[in-house]
């Protein structure tokens, strides 16, 4: 699915983004707002992995959607 998809339908998507990544907050999830780049941004910060990793994890999960 791509990001304008997933940012018109973000309500739909936020609770499987929090299944994905538990350490992410609903006022994360309302910063991100279906916007690829915040998203990369929160999940680099909270898993203090590296932004190639974190770029990883979001387009496999986007894949997904």
């Amino acid at each position: 699915m791509n990001w304008d998809q997933i940012e018109g339908k973000w309500k739909q998507f936020r609770g499987q983004a929090k299944e994905q990544w538990g350490k992410l907050t609903d006022d994360d999830l309302d910063t991100v707002a279906g916007k690829r780049d915040q998203m990369v941004g929160k999940v680099q910060e909270k898993y203090g992995i590296a932004k190639e990793e974190a770029e990883r994890q979001v387009d496999e999960w986007s894949r997904r959607g």
